[in-house]
């Protein structure tokens, strides 16, 4: 079954690099090169997948499958870490662009002046509860601009479980073969997801 897999992602590297074309045309400059880097590297984590399979079925003898097996997750990790930083952009100016409607909307009122002495303390009362007001509305403000951005979610989900595989294979964040596991149900459900409805995934 899983040379069978591995048989039917022949031609992803060529799909992947043809991502990368259209993505290099972007005209926002952090999504071109987020994009565009991270579909080069899916690139050569399909190409190094597809050394890995002629391997196992004997078309390439005396292959190191450790040695590919690891310079694939390897461009697979910093594929998704491209992704996440991707998603991070997309989220951050969806946020600004909330704040800014959010402000637009509310009748400007006149602040309060704190005393010296509530300013010269980090740790009063007052300022930690402007500290604690501040981060909830940005976690409020998150929550909203993911509950209002169904594609941003569910990729941001998505990245997150898959970027636990890559971490647990290279040893650099081992969490487990079971909960890897579940990471990779997760995404699968989530790309299946995807597929039945293409509204849900995320553009470009």
């Amino acid at each position: 079954m899983s040379l069978t897999r591995k048989l039917l992602r022949l031609g992803n590297s060529v799909e992947a690099l043809e991502a990368a074309k259209r993505a290099i045309h972007l005209s926002d400059s952090v999504l071109r090169l987020c994009l565009t880097i991270s579909h080069l590297n899916r690139a050569m984590y399909f190409a190094c997948d597809n050394v890995l399979w002629a391997g196992k079925t004997g078309l390439i003898s005396k292959l190191d499958q450790h040695k590919w097996s690891q310079r694939s997750f390897r461009y697979y990790l910093f594929a998704l870490i491209l992704n996440l930083t991707r998603d991070a952009y997309e989220l951050h100016l969806l946020m600004e662009r909330e704040a800014r409607s959010r402000t637009s909307k509310q009748p400007s009122s006149p602040s309060i002046p704190l005393p010296p002495d509530h300013l010269s303390s980090s740790s009063s009362p007052a300022t930690q509860a402007m500290n604690f007001g501040w981060l909830y509305r940005q976690l409020h403000l998150v929550g909203t601009v993911l509950y209002s951005n169904p594609p941003l979610l569910l990729d941001l989900v998505k990245n997150s479980c898959d970027i636990f595989i890559p971490l647990d294979r290279l040893g650099i964040y081992p969490t487990g073969p079971g909960f890897v596991g579940a990471c990779g149900l997760a995404s699968s459900v989530l790309s299946i997801l995807t597929m039945v409805h293409p509204w849900l995934k995320l553009k470009p």
